[in-house]
């Protein structure tokens, strides 16, 4: 496409992309066409791409050349045109990388504020292919530019406009891919360390309901991405659920809502309380690791790859027992929430600590959450997750723990032949127990913990129903 680019320099600015756009799209077509794998788009194309697309100076004698805002706009117009009107997905991905693929050049900043404009666009207009291609966009760039994406999302339709996140609302049925990928993108933005990197209110409403609505929503790039074992560590995690757990074990400690600012932009009687919010997002994410084990045996990755992982969760426990040194040197204030909402983020560790070992998205051993634990303070469901055996509900079909590379770990490991104990009936000829006097019936085993002197230093929760009632 090299020989255009004198055709393209006497047509002003919007003439000149929108041409461009026309020969890159037949370009990418006869490209798929040709066969070549991978289709790959030359460097002179993108280099065409950035000086009459993103308007990157050909050399330093050039000047840039500009659009004014009108002109932008009908070059955002005339690119999801494009996008919508061409029906085959991979010239569309092609077209998208090209325009869109960072290059680590003067003409990346050009490329994210052009990105950035376009979805938006996309978004308002429900132009779907735009977003599908975003989702891949997100799935494969550095973490770092996706968060940027997505700051320019939730201030366009969360701060900026009054009354615009219903629009953003919409895309969790147009397109579950972008939403789970936004979801990623804004749990790594907003990692509560600040008032300004708290997520808000309006964006945690949305999200609450996107997975209340379809729990798996989360799992969507999970379940459609082939796992080769190379994700890129600077990528987006493959599920927002680290950061969803973040959100919810960290809200009691770090959220902050400025009451006077919400009474004099006059929206306190209408917005929702964070409190109930996060309650309804941790059972939600909760239910979500309910629906993991199955998938996980489906895919045969049960006990091979973890969807929470270590590090993160130190992270997590890190910044915890700080907002915990915080909260503890402010005692002495007469608040209940200084004594209550300590205990109500242990407590969400520790449900999802226990939940998250029990799915299979966390493989570690007890004493490696131990040692990340190690400095918290006591709590007493979090001591219990620490030094129980992990528990395996009857709605919850789990292959043998042999199939963990951490089962040597696990305290049931030990006992492959402790039979189960089904739901009996009350009669006289219950079978009794082998260790216990004939003439005893049967009582579940908490209730004789001296008749199982190998369960002496551990205690064993049975009877739990699931899913856990989150506390409020």
């Amino acid at each position: 496409m090299g020989d255009i680019r004198q055709s393209l320099l006497p047509r002003d600015v919007l003439s000149a992309a929108k041409e461009l756009l026309y020969h890159l799209d037949i370009y990418i077509c006869n490209l798929v066409q040709s066969g070549r794998q991978p289709p790959q788009v030359d460097s002179k194309t993108l280099e065409l791409v950035e000086e009459f697309i993103l308007h990157a100076p050909k050399d330093r004698n050039t000047s840039a050349r500009r659009m004014s805002a009108l002109q932008e706009l009908q070059l955002l117009e005339i690119m999801c045109s494009c996008f919508q009107e061409q029906s085959r997905d991979t010239v569309r991905q092609l077209m998208f990388s090209a325009l869109f693929n960072l290059q680590g050049n003067q003409a990346d900043e050009s490329r994210m504020a052009l990105l950035g404009k376009l979805v938006s666009m996309a978004i308002a207009v429900g132009r779907v292919p735009i977003l599908e291609c975003a989702a891949n966009w997100l799935q494969r760039t550095h973490r770092v530019y996706c968060v940027r994406l997505a700051q320019v999302l939730v201030d366009d339709y969360c701060s900026m406009v009054p009354g615009s996140v219903p629009t953003l609302q919409n895309i969790h049925s147009a397109s579950p891919r972008f939403c789970c990928q936004f979801i990623t993108a804004v749990t790594t933005l907003y990692d509560l360390t600040s008032e300004e990197l708290t997520p808000p209110l309006e964006l945690l409403q949305m999200i609450v309901s996107w997975i209340q609505d379809d729990p798996r929503l989360v799992l969507i790039t999970f379940l459609n991405t082939p796992l080769s074992g190379s994700q890129p560590i600077s990528s987006l995690d493959v599920t927002p659920l680290g950061g969803l757990v973040r959100w919810c074990i960290k809200a009691p400690l770090a959220y902050r809502k400025d009451k006077k600012q919400a009474l004099t932009n006059g929206s306190s009687e209408s917005e929702p309380e964070a409190g109930p919010l996060f309650s309804a997002l941790h059972l939600s994410v909760l239910q979500v690791f309910m629906l993991l084990p199955n998938i996980l045996n489906e895919k045969g990755l049960y006990g091979r790859l973890a969807l929470l992982q270590m590090e993160s969760l130190a992270a997590l426990t890190s910044d915890l027992s700080r907002l915990l040194d915080q909260a503890d040197k402010h005692t002495h204030t007469s608040s209940a929430d200084t004594h209550v909402l300590p205990q109500l983020a242990l407590d969400r560790l520790a449900q999802a600590l226990q939940v998250a070992m029990a799915s299979g998205a966390l493989l570690c051993s007890r004493e490696d959450l131990r040692a990340i634990c190690s400095r918290l303070p006591h709590n007493n469901l979090l001591q219990l997750v620490l030094s129980g055996p992990v528990m395996y509900y009857n709605n919850i079909h789990t292959p043998p723990l042999a199939f963990s590379p951490h089962a040597a770990h696990s305290p049931i490991a030990s006992h492959p032949t402790l039979p189960t104990h089904p739901t009996l009936p009350t009669h006289p000829t219950l079978p009794t127990h082998p260790t216990l006097p004939t003439h005893t019936p049967h009582t579940p085993l908490a209730a004789h913990p001296s008749s199982h002197p190998q369960y002496s230093t551990q205690p064993f929760m049975t009877g739990m129903p699931f899913p856990f009632r989150p506390t409020h």
